[in-house]
């Protein structure tokens, strides 16, 4: 996809910049210098395209009380879409990712309680038939702070 000088600056301004006002896409246009139906159909645009995985707030979770784990699991390459289909069918997966080791899928789950984020892994063992799934609940979060410079 080509980024015209709007686009650009429009997922600037989204990443460290979205406005929490009313008409916020209204807002945006302003800045832009487009009209606010503008801001839409180019986000729009840019979700489809792929280019947008997400436009939303992110959240404290441990603030908010929940549990988190990073966890990890063996997956035969031939099951690899299968259990990812299984593993991001919660919605509190917030990351899947392959990596090159024993434990090749690696994922994060957010959940309510600790029993909770124990059901779901449960529930992943029962579903995938994969019982080892390494856990590593969080004990301490960094955020490293990323905005790509698009201007």
């Amino acid at each position: 996809m080509q980024f015209d000088a709007v686009d650009r600056k429009l997922l600037s301004l989204i990443q460290t910049e979205f406005p929490l006002a009313p008409e916020p896409y209204r807002e945006l246009g302003d800045a832009l210098g487009v009209p606010e139906e503008e801001v839409m159909t180019r986000l729009k645009a840019l979700m489809e395209s792929g280019v947008i995985r997400r436009l939303g707030g992110i959240f404290d979770s441990r603030k908010l009380g929940y549990s988190g784990a990073l966890c990890a699991m063996n997956v035969a390459e031939e099951r690899i879409s299968e259990v990812a289909g299984v593993v991001n069918s919660f919605a509190g997966v917030t990351h899947n990712y392959l990596r090159e080791d024993v434990f090749n899928m690696w994922f994060t789950v957010l959940a309510p309680t600790r029993a909770r984020l124990e059901e779901i892994l449960g529930e992943i063992r029962t579903r995938t038939g994969i019982q080892d799934i390494l856990t590593l609940p969080a004990e301490n979060i960094f955020k490293i702070r990323v905005s790509f410079d698009l201007d």
